[in-house]
């Protein structure tokens, strides 16, 4: 993986809390990262619930600050469930900010894909 992609620990605790995102970023400023590679489990439940509006603020956040997201893993048991959950993966994919991928390989291709 490049430099400039933070890799969070898998077995970190949950990112609960604002202040759990905004320390995340601000640990990807000091080490020069462009994207945080979050392992799907580190993100909450309700994140998977759009209606609770965590996912978006998660996003939101690292779009404010121009750091790109990659959730890592498989999120197949989430977007099962939700139709909404399932059109913003794809949605979120399409774009250059927010990507769902299902391991690093994939995130290193899309990168490279992209000239990123």
């Amino acid at each position: 993986m490049p430099d400039d992609v933070l890799l969070c620990d898998p077995d970190g605790a949950p990112l609960r809390e604002t202040r759990d995102v905004t320390d995340l970023i601000a640990e990807a400023w000091q080490h020069g990262a462009s994207w945080v590679a979050v392992p799907a489990g580190r993100l909450p439940g309700d994140f998977f619930t759009l209606r609770t509006g965590v996912a978006g603020e998660i996003a939101q956040k690292f779009a404010n600050y121009r750091i790109g997201l990659a959730i890592v893993g498989k999120v197949s048991q989430h977007t099962a469930k939700s139709s909404a959950l399932s059109a913003w993966v794809l949605e979120a994919n399409r774009g250059g900010q927010l990507w769902f991928v299902e391991d690093l390989a994939e995130l290193a291709a899309r990168r490279s894909e992209r000239g990123l």
